[in-house]
C-alpha cells in the first residue's frame, strides 16, 4: 500500500511499507483532545504544504477533528459527500475552538460537502439525555444525518429533527438502508473512519466502543459506488497524560477511559491487522 500517508503524532501506527510518514510528535500536546481555531488553522497551513497521498492515518481518535482540515484540503471542485464511521455524532457543543467530539460542524458547513453522514452510532451521545449538547443547525437544516443502532432516538421526532435520524435496532438493518440510501443519491464520498465504530473484539480504543463487525464497515465502504475524494482513519490506541491541567479535566469531564498500558502493544497490533483490511476496501473504491 505506497499510497499511503501517516501523521506521526503519536507514534500508534505502525506505517505499511512505502507509506509517506509525517513526524509531528511535537504537535501532539497542542492538537491531542482538542485545540484553538488558531491553532488548527496553523495545522492546516502545514498540511497544505505536505504532498499527502491518501488514505490518511492520524492515529488516535483524540484526532478526528484533524479530519477537518483534510476535508477543506481535498483538491477539485465537485461537491461531495462526507460519510464518517463513528460510535459518537462529533457534533457536540464545544465553546473552546474544536475538538474530537465537534468538528462535525464546522465540515457540515463547507460549501462543497452536500451532505455529511454520521454512521454506526450506538453512544448515548444523540439520546434524549445529551439532546441539548448536540448543535442542531446542520440537523435542522438538513445538513447531517445520523445513522444509530439501538439508540432511543424519539425525542427527535418531537423536536422537529425526525428527518435527521436513522436508528435501527441491528448493525445489519442499518448497513442495508445506507445501501438503498446511496443507490438513490449517488455523490462521491469523503471517508473518515473512527475504529471506535467497531465492538471491542474488533479492535480495543481509548474511547468507549460501538457493536459494527469488520463486515458492517465493509458493507458501508461497499455502497460508496460513486467513489473517494480522499479518506483518513482514526481510532489507534495510545497513551498520552496531558501537561495541561485544563485538557486532563476536560478528558475527564468527557470519562475517557485509561489505557492499559501493559496490554497496549497487543492492542495496536490488533489494530494494524483492521488496518490493512480497510485500506484493502478503500483502495476498491479509490483505485490506489
Amino acid at each position: 500500500m505506497s499510497r499511503l500517508t501517516v501523521l506521526d503524532i503519536d507514534h500508534s501506527v505502525d506505517p505499511p511499507a512505502e507509506s509517506l510518514v509525517v513526524p509531528l510528535d511535537h504537535w501532539q500536546e497542542a492538537l491531542r483532545f482538542g485545540c484553538s481555531l488558531r491553532t488548527l488553522r496553523r495545522f492546516e497551513l502545514l498540511l497544505a504544504e505536505l504532498p499527502l497521498r491518501g488514505p490518511v492515518l492520524l492515529g488516535s481518535g483524540d484526532f478526528h477533528h484533524l479530519s477537518w482540515p483534510l476535508i477543506t484540503l481535498v483538491s477539485g471542485s465537485e461537491t461531495f459527500q462526507v460519510v464518517v464511521l463513528d460510535n459518537h455524532p462529533d457534533n457536540m457543543l464545544f465553546p473552546f475552538g474544536v475538538h474530537c467530539g465537534s468538528w462535525v460542524r464546522r465540515v457540515a458547513m463547507l460549501p462543497r460537502v452536500a451532505h455529511v453522514h454520521v454512521v454506526g452510532i450506538g453512544s448515548g451521545d444523540i439520546g434524549a439525555g445529551h439532546a441539548w449538547e448536540n448543535y442542531r443547525a446542520p440537523l435542522r437544516d438538513g445538513r447531517l444525518t445520523y445513522w444509530s443502532v439501538g439508540v432511543d432516538v424519539s425525542w427527535a421526532a418531537r423536536s422537529g429533527l425526525g428527518h435527521a435520524f436513522r436508528g435501527f435496532d441491528s448493525a445489519a438493518a442499518l448497513t442495508e438502508a445506507f445501501r438503498e440510501y446511496q443507490a438513490d443519491r449517488p455523490l462521491p464520498a469523503y471517508l473518515s473512519i473512527d475504529k471506535d465504530v467497531f465492538a471491542e473484539d474488533v479492535a480495543r480504543t481509548n474511547w468507549d466502543q460501538g457493536i459494527f463487525q469488520l463486515e458492517d464497515a465493509l458493507a458501508i465502504i461497499d455502497t460508496l459506488r460513486s467513489g473517494l475524494v480522499g479518506s483518513d482513519i482514526t481510532g489507534e490506541v495510545s497513551h498520552y497524560r496531558y501537561r495541561s491541567l485544563w485538557k486532563r479535566l476536560l478528558s475527564a469531564r468527557d470519562a475517557q477511559p485509561t489505557v492499559d498500558t501493559r496490554k497496549l502493544a497487543l492492542w495496536q497490533a490488533q489494530q494494524q491487522r483492521l488496518n490493512e483490511r480497510l485500506l484493502a476496501a478503500i483502495a476498491e473504491r479509490t483505485g490506489t
